[in-house]
C-alpha cells in the first residue's frame, strides 16, 4: 500500500472498529495478490470503504467524475486507487479503466446493483458487472454488508454508531460462459454478461450472517 492509501485504510478500521464496532468474516477468501472484482451489495456510501478496509490489500473503487475536479480531493482519490465515472452515461469509459485495473492485476470493488438501495433490500442485478466479469479471467468474489443501511443508508443524516458487517464469499470463475463468450453470437452474448450478473447477485443474496455475530 502507498503511503495515502494505508493511512486512509487504518483510519476507516479504526472508524469502524470504534464507532460502528464492525465484524468481518472470511477475508481469506479474497486472493492477497492479483486481479479480483469484488461484488458487494450497496446500502450505503459506507460500503466501499468498508468491503476495502476488510482486507490487507489495495483496492480500486469508483468515484463520481467531478470529484476530481479538486487538487487536493483528485490527489488523495488518485492515491486511494479510485475509478472516475460519469454516473450520467459514461458507463464505457468507467468500464475500460475498471478493465484496465483488472489487468494491472488490482482488487475492484463494484456494486451489481448499480446504486443505492432505498429500502434496505436487495435490488435487480444490472448486466453491466457480467460484461466486466466476462471480458476478464479474474475470479469474482461475492461480498455482502450488513447494517450501513441502518448506520447511513439515504434516510439516515449523520452516521448512527449501528454495528456494521461484512462477508466475503467463495470465487467464481465463469470459465464455460467466458469461454463461450468468446465466440457465440452477439444476441447468446447479451444472454451470458445477464446470466453472469444473475449468478453473482444469487451468490450475494446467499450469504448470511455468520452465527459469530
Amino acid at each position: 500500500m502507498n503511503i495515502a492509501y494505508r493511512l486512509g485504510w487504518i483510519f476507516f478500521r479504526a472508524l469502524y472498529a470504534t464507532y460502528f464496532h464492525w465484524r468481518v468474516f472470511h477475508a481469506e477468501r479474497v486472493p492477497k495478490t492479483g486481479a479480483v472484482l469484488l461484488a458487494s451489495n450497496h446500502a450505503s456510501f459506507l460500503d466501499p470503504p468498508l468491503v476495502g478496509s476488510g482486507l490487507h490489500r489495495e483496492c480500486t473503487f469508483l468515484a463520481r467524475d467531478t470529484l476530481f475536479r479538486f487538487g487536493p480531493t483528485r490527489w488523495l482519490l488518485n492515491h486511494w486507487q479510485a475509478v472516475p465515472i460519469d454516473p450520467s452515461g459514461g458507463s464505457a469509459t468507467g468500464m475500460k479503466r475498471i478493465l484496465e485495473a483488472l489487468n494491472k492485476g488490482r482488487a475492484v470493488i463494484l456494486f451489481p446493483e448499480g446504486t443505492r438501495t432505498r429500502d434496505g433490500q436487495l435490488q435487480p442485478v444490472r448486466s453491466g458487472i457480467g460484461f466486466i466479469a466476462a471480458k476478464t479471467e479474474a475470479p469474482v468474489v461475492p461480498v455482502r454488508v450488513w447494517g450501513t443501511f441502518e448506520a447511513y443508508g439515504r434516510h439516515v443524516k449523520f452516521p448512527k454508531p449501528k454495528r456494521v458487517m461484512v462477508k466475503y464469499g467463495e470465487p467464481l470463475h465463469f470459465r464455460e460462459l467466458r469461454g463461450e463468450a468468446k465466440t457465440c453470437s452477439k444476441e447468446r452474448l447479451k444472454e451470458i454478461y445477464q446470466q453472469i450478473a444473475d449468478e453473482i447477485m444469487a451468490a450475494i443474496a446467499k450469504l448470511e450472517p455468520s452465527v459469530e455475530q
